[in-house]
């Protein structure tokens, strides 16, 4: 028997047509799904028109429709395809990552570098792989499918702004890939017991302030925006990860300053590979060891950014804060 799939729209250059001005999201949900008819071969397929945004326009709000949509949906269908926007794809594949926990049900978002009406486009492939991954039985949770990579949500990055192999898995092994519509395991499926039902979570705080450091900043920006309404800053640092001046610099008194009100602080580096380690050097070893902060250490800043809103979303207390920060999802941080 046939896997019911249902495919989410919400825009994005794989929706595009040029309006004159500028490629924009238009085609819609059953338009798209006409330019892959072969997707009968491997599941019944409905469609939603949840939204048809550009994706820089994707803001937090947009997750949790998703995310409800997804959530209203769960019972009539055995897994979900979302084509959206490239730009900030990874976030909000990170996000649906951290709202639908454990989810036996594979929940999988696409997209393509040119539009599915286009002649030389990825859009097919990308879209008729997701198709093809979401109606597997092995398959579970939230992944990123573009150019035969099927990649965590938790661990996507999008690393190219126009080649077809756009988004690399950071710092951990691709689940799989496919070749020739067929799908070949890295890591096995996460075993799920009959019956099994995912972990909906229904709030995000998007309030935080993300800082990343050049050479010869002032803190300023901290003292300005301090009583700005922020609920957490995340620092990008130089690196294995510190702070200009160390636990007595102008940095490390304006950030005691911010965790003296109550907010959190998370630490993270600029590499896009490897990841921090603040107890390396001492411009970071004496800062973490005095003051109450989080380090990012190998997560991507997808992740980092989109886990923080998620566990701000759950509570205001800095320690329980820094608990759920730390429980690790869908493989998003390796200690």
């Amino acid at each position: 028997m046939k896997k019911r799939i249902l495919m989410i729209a919400t825009g994005g250059t794989i929706a595009a047509l040029d309006s004159g001005e500028g490629l924009r999201p238009a085609l819609t949900s059953d338009e798209l799904l006409k330019y892959i008819p072969e997707v009968e071969q491997y599941c019944d397929a409905d469609t939603l028109q949840l939204m048809n945004l550009d994706s820089t326009d994707i803001t937090p709000s947009h997750w949790l429709e998703i995310a409800g949509t997804i959530e209203a949906k769960y019972r009539e269908y055995d897994g979900f395809v979302i084509t959206h926007g490239t730009d900030t794809m990874a976030y909000t594949a990170a996000a649906l990552s951290y709202l639908i926990q454990d989810s036996p049900k594979p929940v999988v978002i696409t997209g393509s570098q040119k539009s599915i009406a286009g002649n030389d486009t990825d859009a097919r492939r990308n879209l008729i792989d997701a198709f093809l991954y979401a109606a597997d039985a092995e398959s579970h949770d939230v992944s990123l499918i573009f150019d035969g990579k099927v990649i965590l949500g938790t661990r996507a990055r999008k690393e190219r702004s126009k080649s077809f192999n756009a988004f690399a898995s950071v710092d951990y092994p691709e689940r799989a890939v496919i070749r020739n519509r067929k799908i070949l395991r890295y890591l096995p499926p996460k075993p799920y017991l009959f019956g099994a039902e995912p972990h909906f979570y229904h709030k995000l705080e998007p309030k935080i302030l993300l800082l990343t450091l050049v050479p010869g900043m002032d803190t300023l920006v901290l003292e300005r925006l301090k009583d700005e309404g922020y609920r957490a800053l995340i620092c990008q640092s130089f690196g294995m990860g510190g702070l200009p001046g160390g636990k007595n610099g102008a940095f490390a008194r304006a950030m005691g300053e911010w965790l003296a009100s109550g907010r959190s602080i998370l630490m993270m580096t600029q590499v896009p590979y490897e990841g921090s380690d603040m107890n390396i050097y001492e411009v970071g070893k004496g800062v973490k060891e005095h003051f109450p902060i989080m380090e990012a250490y190998n997560m991507t800043l997808e992740a980092a950014v989109t886990k923080l809103m998620w566990a701000l979303g759950e509570t205001n207390d800095p320690e329980k804060i820094r608990e759920l920060f730390y429980r690790t999802v869908q493989f998003d941080l390796i200690l």
